[in-house]
C-alpha cells in the first residue's frame, strides 16, 4: 500500500471518523446556538506581521496548544487550576469541571472554525485548565473593583499578575490572551465559575467585572461610564467582548455594506475625469503644434531645437514644485513608507482624504472627543474634525490587528473598525501627522516618540474587503469637500494636471512669447527704435 505523501502524521483517522458520525447526529440541535467565533487569522493578514497574531508566552485555546515554546507555562496553568479547586464550593473536585465540560464538547468544537483534532478527554481538560489560567489572571481587575481580596490570588503566579500593569510579563500575557487564535468560549469561563459561586448571576457579577478591567486595559478608546453593560452570553470570548465595547452593537446595525467594486468605481471617477480632460488637452496641442511646426520662420526652427531642453526644464520645474504633493502620486492616494509599498494592495480609501499636515494647512481643526468609533464627525461650519481620544502603548499594535481579524473573520456586514483603522492609516503619513494629533491630545502616545505611532498606523494597510461606514465616509466627503474648496488647492490641481501635466503647452506659450519679441524686434527695426532695440537684439 503507497503512503500518501500530503497525509499529516499526527491526524488520527478513526477519532475523525467518530467525530463525524457523532456531529452528524447531535449537530443540528446547537449549530444555530453556537455559530464559529474562532477563527485561523487570515493569510493576507498574518503575512503582514506574524508576530502580532501568534502566542510568544502562552497558548490557551488548542489551536497552539501543542508548540514547544510555549510549555514553560505548563506549570503556571497547573497552578491555576489548583487555585480554582481550592475556591470551589462543597466538595466539588476539578475534575466536576472537565465532566461537565465534556459534555459540551460539541458546543465547544462548534466554536472553532478549524477541526480539532483531540479526543473529548483531552479537549475538556484543555478548556478547564486553560480557563482556570484565564481567570486567575483575569481576578486582578475584580480585585481592583473591590471584588475580591488580594489574598484570593495564587502565590506561585504573583509575578506575572501586575496590579499596576508595568510588567514586562504582564504585558505579554495580555497581548497573548487578546490574539484570535488564542481564545476559548466565554461559556466555559461562566461554567468554571458556577463551581465557586452559588448561582450564575453571582458568577455572571464577577465575570463582567473581570471583563470590564481587562477592556479598560485594552481597548484603545476610554469607555464611558454611562455606557450600557453587554450581556455576556452575548459575546464569544475575550476577543469578542473587547470589540462589543469598542464597536456598539448600534454602530454595527446602523451601517451598510457597499461592495468594493462600486466603492472603487466612485472614488477613481474624478481620476479618470483628469485624465481624460488631460489627455484631450494633450492632443490639441500636439495638434497645433504639427501645424505651426510646418512655419520655416526663423524663431520657429529655433523652439524646434529647443524643444528637448524646455521639456527636460519643465519636468524639473514640475518636480521641485510639487515635491511635497507628490507623495501621494498621481492618483492622489497617501503616503507610506517605501519598504511597505511593495507588499501593501491599493487602499480605495486612502485616496479620498488628505493628510493631517495637508487638512491643518487648509485651515481644518482637529478635536479629541470622548467615546468609541461613533464620535468621529466633521462640521462643516467650523472645519473641525472630531476624532475620538485613542491611546497608543505597547499592546495597542497587537490589540488593533487581532481587532481587524477578527472583524474580518466574523462580521458579515462592514467592517467598521477596520474603515476606522483605515481612516487613520489615510491622514496619518508622517511623524509630523502623529505630533499634530498628540498635540490636539487625540493621540495619547504612550510609544517612544511619534514616528512610532505614524509606523503603526501606516503598518495596518492590510484589509481583506473594503466596505463603506456610512458615517465615516460622511466625515470623509465633509473634509474633502472643504479640502478641494481650498484656492490652494484649485491652483495647485490645475497646475499639476492642466500646465505641468503637457510640456506642449509650456512649448506653446514660449512660442507665442517668442513670436511677440520678433514683431516687437520687426517693429523697432523699421521704425528704428534704438533704445528697444538694444535690450532686446
Amino acid at each position: 500500500m503507497s503512503s500518501n505523501p500530503n497525509a499529516n502524521p499526527n491526524f488520527d483517522e478513526h477519532r475523525w471518523i467518530i467525530n463525524i458520525l457523532r456531529t452528524l447526529e447531535e449537530e443540528p440541535e446547537t449549530d444555530t446556538d453556537f455559530p464559529v467565533c474562532i477563527f485561523s487569522v487570515p493569510k493576507t493578514l498574518m503575512s503582514s506581521d506574524p508576530d502580532s497574531y501568534t502566542p510568544k508566552e502562552v497558548a490557551i485555546g488548542p489551536y497552539h496548544y501543542w508548540r514547544p515554546e510555549l510549555y514553560e507555562m505548563e506549570r503556571y496553568k497547573l497552578a491555576a487550576a489548583k487555585s480554582a479547586q481550592r475556591h470551589f464550593n462543597g466538595d466539588h473536585k476539578f475534575q466536576d469541571v472537565v465532566d461537565q465540560l465534556k459534555e459540551l464538547e460539541l458546543q465547544i468544537r462548534a466554536c472553532y472554525h478549524n477541526f480539532l483534532n483531540f479526543s473529548n478527554d483531552a479537549l475538556a481538560w484543555m478548556m478547564a485548565i486553560g480557563a482556570s489560567f484565564l481567570l486567575e489572571f483575569l481576578q486582578i481587575y475584580a480585585i481592583k473593583d473591590g471584588k475580591l481580596s488580594k489574598t484570593y490570588s495564587s502565590r506561585s503566579m504573583s509575578h506575572l499578575l501586575d496590579y499596576a500593569g508595568t510588567k514586562a510579563a504582564h504585558n505579554a500575557i495580555l497581548r497573548d490572551m487578546v490574539m484570535l487564535e488564542n481564545q476559548i468560549p466565554l461559556f466555559v469561563l461562566r461554567k468554571m465559575l458556577e463551581f465557586e459561586y452559588s448561582s450564575l448571576e453571582s458568577a455572571d457579577e464577577m465575570l463582567q467585572a473581570m471583563l470590564m478591567g481587562f477592556c479598560e486595559e485594552l481597548s484603545p478608546f476610554k469607555l464611558m461610564k454611562d455606557m450600557p453593560m453587554i450581556n455576556i452570553s452575548e459575546s464569544a470570548h475575550l476577543l469578542g467582548y473587547l470589540y462589543d465595547m469598542v464597536v456598539p452593537k448600534s454602530e454595527q446595525k446602523a451601517s451598510e455594506i457597499i461592495e468594493v467594486v462600486d466603492d472603487e468605481g466612485e472614488a477613481q471617477q474624478p481620476q479618470e475625469r483628469y485624465s481624460t480632460d488631460l489627455a484631450y488637452s494633450n492632443k490639441l496641442f500636439r495638434e497645433v503644434w504639427k501645424l505651426v511646426s510646418k512655419l520655416t520662420i526663423r524663431p520657429i526652427r529655433l523652439i524646434n531645437n529647443l524643444l528637448p531642453l524646455l521639456s527636460i526644464s519643465a519636468r524639473q520645474f514640475q518636480y521641485l514644485l510639487f515635491q511635497e504633493g507628490n507623495k501621494s502620486g498621481d492618483d492622489g492616494s497617501s503616503s507610506h513608507p517605501s519598504e511597505n509599498d511593495v507588499n501593501k494592495p491599493p487602499l480605495v480609501e486612502e485616496i479620498t482624504i488628505p493628510s493631517v499636515t495637508e487638512l491643518y494647512k487648509s485651515n481644518v481643526t482637529f478635536s479629541a472627543t470622548v467615546g468609541n468609533i461613533s464620535t468621529v464627525s466633521f462640521d462643516a461650519e467650523t472645519a473641525t474634525l472630531h476624532l475620538p481620544t485613542i491611546s497608543l502603548d505597547v499592546n495597542s499594535n497587537v490589540v488593533l490587528r487581532n481587532l481587524v481579524a477578527y472583524e474580518a473573520s466574523n462580521a458579515s456586514g462592514p467592517l467598521i473598525f477596520t474603515r476606522y483603522t483605515e481612516f487613520m492609516n489615510g491622514i496619518i503619513d508622517t511623524e509630523e501627522d502623529a505630533k499634530l494629533l498628540r498635540e490636539k491630545g487625540i493621540i495619547l502616545n504612550r510609544l517612544k516618540s511619534d514616528a512610532e505611532v505614524a509606523h503603526l498606523w501606516n503598518g495596518m494597510s492590510r484589509s481583506i474587503r473594503l466596505t463603506k461606514v456610512p458615517h465615516i465616509d460622511k466625515v470623509i466627503e465633509g473634509v474633502n469637500k472643504h479640502y478641494n474648496s481650498q484656492w490652494k488647492v484649485k491652483f495647485g490641481k490645475c497646475m499639476k494636471y492642466y500646465v505641468f501635466g503637457s510640456w506642449q503647452f509650456l512649448t506653446l506659450i514660449a512660442t507665442i512669447m517668442l513670436l511677440l519679441l520678433m514683431t516687437l524686434q520687426g517693429f523697432c527695426s523699421v521704425y528704428t527704435c534704438r533704445k528697444f532695440d538694444t535690450d532686446f537684439v
